[in-house]
């Protein structure tokens, strides 16, 4: 072989061995990198071609894939699209929220779960599908959650959570305002554009699930810690006299701005029962409280309960309920009756309430009851799970029957359910933004004795004059029909 040849020859097996070279390290080395850049289209389009798996309440499909007759063969569908939207969130062709995200790799059909059910597919020449996620959801429960909001005056901006107390079941998850997720799952990707800009550019924040996104200052519904806190660290019981007075002056303050009082409420003036300072929620005995507790031990407490940490591992983002690290003594006050730096969102206030009902004793949260292959086979099953022991076994009685008085006797009467011992607990938060109304809050849970069913309720806006906007007057109606959903 003459020299040229042979510098041609050696020259293509180089290039032949660079060929193979790269061909290896892209499809080894970089093909989970490219199988996962949100810039593939390719891969994009092939996910979104493909047979989602369906969401399930009950036996119903909130959200399905039916097959049409374009480029992409599916359409992702929501049958009830508002009554759902905040727990589904949406699949688009851009992005997924909500379970169409948290649970993405068991309705794709792309988790290790599948995997049996994917080779059985393949072997048998079949297009794969993907599994179902069943949800904890009520549909009684998430349907008077939603029409309880709906039927507030104006624009609403609210949630509702509902939990098992036993287990940590989520029951019920509505938010308002809410949206279509159709907009955004459909094929013609200019429109679906354009409704995600109008949606997430809304000051009302539809796109938001209150019920695990937002914190708002809980109020007087924070009174349930700080009697917690009282009972296990101040060695006070249900059946003690606790401090009242109509006014109170925070230490480390002057003039008005540093006085507590109780809103014309009657709290005594000088020692009252615990119960009486319950039922008709005396700021000044809570704001005492919480001094006497001491910052720190607030803090643990709040803790226990959940503040402070995340716990929802299903469904996201979820948002931190907040209790302040470092306050002076007057704001420890402040934070007895839930203002302050106190920031609780929806499903924390549920907790607090299906804490005390289920004996002290904090059961995370779920919504993802199973998992299951597309002809309905269980995969998977979430076993409840503890979280925290809040509160002794004889804290939670004693917190049970303050709650229970506070329902019969006070400020939580319009829960009050015929037959049934309701506990329950108002609350009005002040927003601390000028023109602003209070934030009303409402937190339930029965059979008193044996709870089924935890509510919170949230109001962050609704069209109420300043004097009408009240936790019982808004939100009891709303936690006793969802109560009733649970047990008829």
């Amino acid at each position: 072989m003459n020299k040229p040849i042979r510098t041609i020859s050696i020259f293509c097996l180089f290039l032949f061995l660079a060929l193979m070279v790269n061909a290896t390290y892209l499809q080894y080395w970089k093909a989970e990198d490219y199988n996962d850049n949100a810039l593939n289209r390719r891969v994009i389009e092939a996910a979104y071609s493909r047979e989602r798996g369906a969401i399930l309440v009950g036996r119903e499909p909130i959200a399905e894939s039916l097959p049409v007759k374009d480029k992409y063969k599916f359409q992702r569908t929501y049958p009830t699209p508002f009554l759902y939207a905040p727990v589904t969130g949406y699949f688009s062709f851009f992005d997924q929220t909500g379970i169409e995200r948290s649970q993405n790799g068991i309705l794709s059909g792309e988790d290790s779960k599948l995997f049996v059910t994917n080779l059985v597919d393949l072997l048998s020449n079949e297009e794969g599908k993907g599994g179902n996620v069943q949800l904890t959801l009520d549909p009684d429960a998430q349907r008077a959650a939603y029409d309880g909001l709906d039927a507030l005056n104006g624009d609403v901006e609210g949630a509702v959570v509902a939990l098992e107390p036993r287990t940590g079941k989520i029951l019920a998850m509505a938010s308002l305002p809410t949206f279509d997720p159709n907009k955004l799952a459909a094929h013609d990707l200019g429109a679906v554009g354009d409704a995600y800009d109008r949606l997430n550019d809304a000051e009302s924040e539809p796109l938001v699930n209150r019920g695990i996104q937002k914190t708002l200052p809980p109020g007087s519904t924070f009174k349930l810690v700080t009697a917690a806190a009282a009972m296990t660290y101040a060695d006070y019981s249900a059946d003690d006299d606790v401090p009242g007075g109509p006014t109170f002056q925070l230490p480390e303050t002057s003039g008005e701005s540093g006085v507590i009082d109780n809103e014309g409420r009657s709290c005594g003036s000088g020692k009252i029962p615990f119960g009486q300072a319950m039922a008709q929620s005396c700021n000044t005995t809570f704001a005492q409280l919480a001094l006497e507790v001491g910052a720190d031990r607030m803090r643990d407490q709040a803790e226990a309960f959940g503040f402070n940490s995340r716990y929802l591992e299903d469904l996201g983002p979820q948002a931190v309920s907040q209790f302040p690290d470092e306050m002076g003594r007057a704001q420890t006050g402040q934070t007895g009756i839930g203002q302050f730096d106190v920031r609780a969102t929806p499903l924390q206030m549920a907790m607090v309430a299906a804490a005390i009902g289920n004996q002290g004793t904090v059961m995370q949260p779920y919504i993802v009851d199973e998992v299951q292959t597309p002809d309905l086979r269980t995969l998977d099953k979430t076993e409840p799970r503890e979280l925290s022991q809040a509160v002794s076994s004889s804290v939670a009685d004693g917190l049970t029957q303050l709650l229970v008085e506070t329902v019969r006797e006070g400020t939580a009467g319009p829960a009050a359910i015929p037959g049934v011992e309701v506990a329950g607990k108002t609350g009005t938060a002040q927003s601390g933004i000028d023109d602003v109304p209070p934030y009303a809050w409402f937190v339930s849970f029965a059979p008193a004795q044996d709870p089924e069913v935890a509510v919170a309720v949230m109001i962050e806006s609704a069209d109420y004059e300043r004097g009408e906007i009240a936790g019982g007057l808004l939100g009891g109606p709303i936690a006793r029909a969802v109560m009733e959903a649970v047990l008829q």
